[in-house]
């Protein structure tokens, strides 16, 4: 079960001179050009206080030269790990463009206004649902889960503007290293990473792959 990568090479003089702008215009490739499924979806890392690792799928809802933003319940896996070890990696798997990006960095709350004009934003069946789900606690049954939708729904019908959750909120990832991935044949595939530097610029590397 192995794949042959056939792109074309990625040439250190062709990379923006940041992470931020690079990874917006492979996003863009991802997005518009290949119309992959949901190009914002990334794996999130994490470890706890022990050291246990754990990874999920979650999707990338904004990113700038502060970082790159995620929402989740605070009461989370996620969040609690990161409430005690704030180091996390994130990883965009492009695999029908052979492609990866792969984020290190430490992880902080978003302000609460911005976590509140993310949430006016979403679909108020989402909405509903940061409500009814404690997220990551283990609950008796599924109907249990859908009757707590179902009260809220009767609560705030559509159209009438629910309250922001006070236990959930975004955090925002600053990268201390990106590294853009590109799959070459013979596996001798092309791995450039972005360092950040005390100076505020960026080192830019090649790896060996």
């Amino acid at each position: 079960m192995r794949a042959r990568y056939r792109a074309e090479g990625l040439d250190a003089s062709e990379l923006a001179a940041g992470p931020t702008e690079q990874f917006g215009r492979w996003f863009e490739e991802a997005a518009k050009d290949a119309q992959l499924f949901e190009p914002n979806a990334m794996v999130v890392s994490t470890a706890d206080a022990t050291g246990r690792l754990s990874s999920r799928t979650v999707l990338l809802k904004h990113f700038d030269d502060d970082g790159f933003v995620f929402y989740t319940n605070y009461g989370s896996r996620k969040a609690h790990d990161l409430a005690a070890n704030p180091n996390v990696s994130l990883l965009f798997p492009w695999h029908p463009m052979g492609r990866q990006v792969i984020v290190t960095g430490t992880a902080r709350r978003t302000g609460r206004d911005e976590t509140a004009a993310y949430f006016r934003t979403r679909p108020h069946g989402s909405q509903l649902g940061a409500w009814a789900s404690a997220q990551s606690s283990v609950i008796d049954s599924r109907d249990a889960l859908d009757g707590a939708y179902a009260d809220l729904a009767a609560r705030y019908p559509e159209g009438e503007q629910v309250p922001v959750p006070p236990h959930w909120g975004g955090f925002r990832v600053a990268p201390a290293t990106v590294e853009f991935w590109q799959g070459r044949d013979n596996r001798l595939h092309d791995r450039l990473r972005y360092v950040a530097q005390d100076n505020g610029t960026w080192l830019l590397e090649r790896l060996s792959p």
